[in-house]
């Protein structure tokens, strides 16, 4: 099947400009829908990294207490105090080697969604497919540094400090009396947004460039700042608006008028009124026309 984009391209000049100026429009609405998400998924990065809440104690644990990716919380005093070791300063206070893994590449999760949130504003300065390009990249890097994040995050659940709460049941990926809690799954869903929201940015930059037909990008070179779609096609409309101002009237060239015609005009004469009919004039005034 022909794509839409080609069939326009064949089609009125008019249509098509009508057709690319929509799409353009659902393109810049679903750009702004992406970073509203990837912002939303930056809060949400820095929530798991820093809650201590990826597992936690049930009714039937040995003990009470909860844990994160570089914090080991215990309930003290029946419950009302809560004890927290575990520094991001200092790695050797993380209870285990699996954690620390988890919560190095978590972490960068966390600097890279970031950067990606800086370089929006380059949007402004550079080509918006390379800017959806490098974005779409960073995410990805984020989804896969969250996945592996989410994956080692198990193999710690042997360590002593969760036995002492989870019962000697626990092993790697097994966690004994104790069950995953919000921050846990709520990484899981982080890395389907995130790997969806690279997916996205991707397709955006690809129909940036698909939208601009070969022969603007071959003629036009705009400035630097001024490579949007919108610019390049408004230009070559009013490019295309000027040269069919500039073409020139229709000549209009005087009939060659007969002598004897002429006497007949200025002198009415029985002869002139018989030979003189209607269609005789507007011939006349028809020879005045290009």
């Amino acid at each position: 099947m022909q794509p839409k984009l080609d069939y326009m391209s064949e089609t009125d000049p008019r249509e098509r400009d009508t057709y690319q100026s929509q799409q353009l429009k659902n393109s810049k609405a679903v750009g702004v829908l992406w970073g509203v998400f990837t912002v939303c998924f930056a809060i949400i990065n820095v929530v798991i990294f820093v809650q201590p809440h990826w597992l936690g104690d049930t009714q039937q644990s040995k003990g009470t207490g909860h844990f994160g990716l570089w914090q080991a919380c215990r309930l003290v005093q029946d419950g009302q105090d809560v004890f927290c070791e575990g520094r991001l300063d200092d790695f050797n206070t993380i209870t285990s080697s699996a954690f620390r893994a988890a919560t190095v590449f978590v972490g960068l999760s966390v600097i890279t969604i970031m950067l990606c949130i800086s370089c929006m504003l380059l949007f402004f300065f550079f080509n918006s497919s390379t800017i959806f390009h490098v974005c779409g990249w960073m995410q990805l890097f984020c989804s896969i540094c969250m996945l592996v994040g989410v994956l080692t995050f198990p193999a710690g659940w042997d360590s002593e400090v969760v036995k002492e709460v989870c019962g000697s049941e626990a092993k790697d990926y097994s966690p004994g009396q104790c069950e995953v809690r919000w921050a846990y799954i709520l990484a899981i869903i982080g890395v389907c947004d995130c790997t969806v929201l690279a997916i996205l940015a991707f397709v955006l930059g690809t129909r940036y460039v698909r939208l601009l037909p070969d022969q603007y990008v071959s003629n036009s070179s705009p400035k630097q700042g001024d490579t949007s779609i919108n610019y390049i096609s408004e230009r070559h409309s009013l490019t295309s608006q000027k040269s069919n101002n500039n073409l020139q009237p229709p000549m209009l060239v005087p009939p060659i008028c007969d002598p004897e015609r002429f006497s007949e005009f200025s002198h009415r004469t029985g002869h002139s009124k018989s030979s003189w009919s209607r269609d005789d004039f507007e011939s006349s005034i028809n020879n005045y026309r290009l």
